[in-house]
C-alpha cells in the first residue's frame, strides 16, 4: 500500500518536534504516526527531509547510516547529544514522543 500524503505530513511532523540535543529513532516515528514499519519513515526521510532537523533521526542501534555517520554525529555533538564510540546514548538522548508515553513507563 503507498504511503498517503497524510501519513508524510505525519512523520513531517513528528521530526520536526524532535527538540536540540535529543534524538528519535525510525522506530519510534512509525510507532507514534501508526505506520506498521520504521522503513516508511526512512523512505519519507530519504525522499523529504531537506527542511528538517533530519540529524535527529537514527536506527536502533544509535549508530548513523555510514553514509551519513560523520556529519550526522558532528551535528548531533554540536547540540549536546552523548555519543560514545560513534553510537548516541539513546538511554539520555531519546526523546519521548507523548503519544508513546505508555511504552516509557
Amino acid at each position: 500500500m503507498p504511503t498517503s500524503d497524510a501519513e508524510i505530513e505525519q512523520v513531517r511532523a513528528l521530526v520536526g518536534r524532535i527538540p536540540r540535543g535529543s534524538v528519535a529513532t525510525y522506530g519510534d516515528i512509525a510507532m507514534a504516526a501508526g505506520l506498521s514499519t520504521p522503513r516508511t519513515v526512512g523512505w519519507i526521510m530519504r525522499t523529504d527531509s531537506a527542511d528538517l532537523p533530519w540529524h535527529r533521526v537514527i536506527g536502533a542501534s544509535g549508530r548513523p547510516a555510514a553514509h551519513l555517520a560523520h556529519r550526522q554525529l558532528r551535528l548531533l555533538a554540536e547540540e549536546g547529544v552523548p555519543i560514545r564510540d560513534g553510537r548516541v546514548d539513546l538511554a539520555t538522548a531519546r526523546f519521548k514522543f507523548p503519544e508513546l508515553r505508555d511504552r516509557w513507563t
